[in-house]
């Protein structure tokens, strides 16, 4: 299993988000992740329904748990981790999982994507 962590801010939109899945190399992902107050946001659910890929909404105890590589100060002010797309991804990819890289941005800065590969 193979799960795309996506963090995003309000303004974007599914190009953004699609932007940084490819970015990631999220071509054979089978789930969508992000926190639990972005799961139902109306690009990512867009996203989701395209890729024909569910979406698990992580709460903030799950993200803030995860050791992550990248740090944002601003993120980690909000959700407790450095990273909110690489902490969504390997939460949602179960123990065991390991990140397959540090996160990418999107061409316009909205959006983050990581990916993680469960054990």
């Amino acid at each position: 299993m193979i799960v795309a962590g996506l963090g995003f801010r309000k303004e974007a939109g599914i190009a953004s988000l699609r932007d940084a899945l490819q970015r990631a190399g999220g071509d054979a992902v089978t789930a969508l992740a992000t926190a639990s107050d972005k799961a139902a946001t109306p690009a990512l659910q867009a996203l989701a329904a395209e890729r024909n890929l569910p979406v698990h909404a992580i709460s903030p105890d799950l993200l803030k748990i995860q050791t992550v590589l990248t740090q944002s100060p601003r993120v980690a002010s909000l959700y407790g981790t450095g990273s909110l797309a690489e902490a969504a991804a390997l939460a949602a990819a179960g123990p065991g999982a390991r990140l397959l890289g540090p996160r990418v941005t999107s061409h316009d800065g909205k959006a983050t994507a990581a990916l993680a590969i469960g054990a």
